[in-house]
Formats: structure tokens, C-alpha cells, sequence
């Protein structure tokens, strides 16, 4: 009955937050939001679990984490709030950059299907609605969220403007990807974080529960796997880069697969640690 109440508020909350920001519109909402989970994130998640993780970036000062702190709580907040303002992005002009198009056109052109994979870095959503609106034939897995108050609405949200064919992740949900593969459909998952299901494999030098879906999907069916990364600029466009096509046949195994997908993974957290979500307890047991 607690957990019922505690949902039941935080939904009202978040569903003010988000009347508040369409009647502000996007420009207004981002500054406010970001400032808002700036300051308020903090209270919410745990400070502990954000330093911990951090200790796995070698060479930062203590200023340099504060600031990758702040930054990454204003971003959570500015990704938040632009959930609501999805439909305007397939809309506007130079809202996205793309670097290494031609490897996602290669995949398109071919009309046989491949592996995105990626983490929560920037507003993550952008890439599987890019890669819809460029004719990519997609389905993403995705995280139901806990609250099932507000959990049907963000479901809503990505099937009407990121990408119609979502796979909750599981059991389950692992068939029905196999399903999409075999209809030429390709898949995309964020592979970042903790999967009770996982295997240990290193990232950032210790073991951490990784999935190996797009591994097995990818040695099963022959399919290449390609990272993809995203990035917030100055002016609030993005940047998306595509990068080059893994063939699983250059790795012994699964494992030595999964742990050249979280090397890169890795190398995109060094580059812009700013933008991606350390509150989540990655290297839990």
C-alpha cells in the first residue's frame, strides 16, 4: 500500500511537471527543469551510489566530479521535461547532426537487420527515432518503468513519436525480438546498465552484470552489431554518430563480444561523462 501511495504522488507530481512545461513550451521548460533537477536530484537519488560510480573515471579531482554531478542532474532534468516535445523533433531543422550516416543507409540499403546498441547518454531516445524516420525497419527493448501509474503514458510517448515496435525487456520479450529479427526488423537496446540476467564482464576494470542479448542475437543470425552515441551541443541540437560494424566472427565467444561492446561503451562515458545517468548501481552484485 506504501509503494501504491508513493507512485501515486510521484505520477501527480510528474504529470503537473509536464502541464507546467507544455504551457511554457520547450525553451523555457528546459532552463527550468534543468535547474530544478539540479538542485532537487540530489535528495532523491542516492549521493553514495553517484560517488562510488565515479570513482571508476581515473584522474578527475573532486571539483571535476562535483561538476560532472551538477551536469548530469540538469541533463536528467532537460531529457525529463522534452519527453512531452518528442513530436516537434522529426520536425525541426538541424536539430540533428549525424555522423557516419552512411553505415546506418548501408543497413537500410541492404533490408537485412543489424544490432544498435548504445546507453543513456543525452536525450537516448533521439537515436531510435532517428533511425525510424530514416526507414530503418525497428523495434527497441526498453525497461518498463517501476511506476505503473505513469509507466502507460512513457509507453505511449516512444510508440507514438521514437519507434512503434517496443519489446519490454525479459524472457518474454527476448522471443519477440528473435520474432522481429526474423522479419528482417532490426533491434536496438541501451546495454549500459545491470541486468539481473546478465554475465559478469568487465567495465571500467571490475565485473559488472552485462546482457549478452545482442551478442547471442548476433552470432545466431549473423548479424553485425553498431554502436551508437549521442550527444547534446550548446545550442540543444544533437549529435548522433553510427560507428563501424562489429561481425561477431572476430571474437571467440559471447563474452569476448559483450566486453568489446562495454569497452565502447566505456570509451563514450570518458568522452562525455557529463550526459550520462550515474545514479544507477551499475557494479551491484
Amino acid at each position: 500500500m506504501i509503494r501504491i501511495t508513493k507512485y501515486f504522488i510521484q505520477s501527480i507530481i510528474i504529470y503537473f511537471f509536464f502541464i507546467i512545461g507544455k504551457i511554457i513550451g520547450i525553451r523555457l521548460s528546459r532552463n527550468l527543469f534543468g535547474y530544478i533537477f539540479k538542485k532537487l536530484g540530489p535528495l532523491f537519488k542516492s549521493k553514495r551510489i553517484i560517488e562510488k560510480n565515479l570513482e571508476n573515471l581515473k584522474n578527475i579531482t573532486e571539483d571535476e566530479k562535483k561538476i560532472i554531478i551538477s551536469k548530469m542532474w540538469k541533463n536528467y532534468g532537460v531529457v525529463f521535461i522534452e519527453y512531452i516535445f518528442l513530436n516537434k523533433f522529426p520536425n525541426e531543422k538541424d536539430i540533428i547532426k549525424v555522423e557516419g550516416k552512411e553505415i546506418l543507409d548501408d543497413v537500410i540499403k541492404s533490408g537485412k537487420p543489424a544490432i544498435f546498441v548504445s546507453g543513456h547518454f543525452s536525450n537516448f531516445e533521439l537515436m531510435s527515432l532517428y533511425m525510424t524516420k530514416s526507414g530503418l525497419k525497428l523495434a527497441t527493448i526498453y525497461r518498463p518503468l517501476n511506476n505503473f501509474f505513469l509507466n502507460p503514458f512513457m509507453e505511449y510517448l516512444r510508440k507514438k513519436f521514437v519507434c512503434k515496435n517496443q519489446i519490454k525487456k525479459g524472457i518474454n520479450g527476448v522471443r519477440e525480438a528473435i520474432d522481429f529479427v526474423k522479419k528482417n526488423y532490426s533491434i536496438a537496446l541501451m546495454i549500459d546498465q545491470r541486468v539481473s540476467e546478465g554475465e559478469k564482464i568487465n567495465f571500467f576494470g571490475k565485473p559488472a552484470l552485462t546482457t549478452t542479448l545482442p551478442a547471442q542475437l548476433a552470432i545466431k543470425y549473423n548479424l553485425p552489431i553498431i554502436s551508437v552515441f549521442i550527444k547534446r551541443e550548446k545550442d540543444n541540437s544533437f549529435t548522433i554518430k553510427f560507428l563501424k560494424k562489429i561481425v561477431h566472427t572476430d571474437f571467440k565467444d559471447k563474452s569476448e563480444l559483450t566486453l568489446r561492446l562495454n569497452q565502447i561503451i566505456e570509451k563514450m562515458i570518458t568522452k562525455n561523462p557529463y550526459e550520462w545517468i550515474w545514479t544507477h548501481d551499475r557494479w551491484k552484485g
